[in-house]
């Protein structure tokens, strides 16, 4: 790998309204918190292209602002041939999508796809489940099990970049 391509995470949901953008906005955020910017590039899709150019649910940008993150400038689109090709890592929230991002994704980088929740160190759930059709209570959870599984994938992507030979500030433990 290139020493000075940044380290490039897609995030994954089916609609790209809900939970993926909470995903890509926390990540973002906690990325940019630890000056690995220049390091680390994020962004998120959906399976399906239900919500093409649109906002993330309201219900999703209200709970991701009362935790201090901002979903407003995110516009959904679906994953492409090119997220497989030129991501590092693909994040699925859930059996169903990752699914069917690894039937879309060519062999050569199905190795790349791999689950959100897989990195969560306090929470013991395989997915991250969709809260579309839940109250706030749905919503409050996706961003418990978002930002928990963002601090192991923080770790996992220091050790990344450790490898490439880059001296990257350590990420803290919250």
């Amino acid at each position: 790998m290139i020493a000075s391509r940044p380290y490039h995470i897609v995030v994954f949901c089916m609609g790209n309204i809900c939970r993926s953008p909470t995903a890509h906005a926390v990540l973002r955020q906690r990325v940019q918190q630890r000056g690995w910017h220049t390091w680390v590039t994020v962004d998120s899709a959906g399976t399906h292209a239900y919500h093409v150019g649109h906002a993330p649910d309201p219900r999703a940008q209200h709970h991701a602002r009362l935790r201090g993150y901002d979903l407003s400038d995110l516009r959904a689109r679906q994953l492409s041939a090119s997220d497989f090709e030129h991501a590092d890592l693909l994040l699925g929230m859930d059996w169903d999508n990752l699914a069917l991002a690894q039937a879309a994704c060519p062999a050569a980088y199905r190795h790349k796809i791999r689950r959100l929740a897989e990195f969560c160190r306090h929470h013991d759930s395989p997915i991250v489940p969709d809260p579309y059709y839940g109250g706030a209570d749905a919503f409050e959870h996706v961003l418990d099990l978002v930002e928990d599984a963002t601090e192991g994938l923080l770790d996992h992507i220091g050790r990344v970049l450790a490898q490439r030979g880059l001296a990257v500030p350590p990420a803290s433990h919250s």
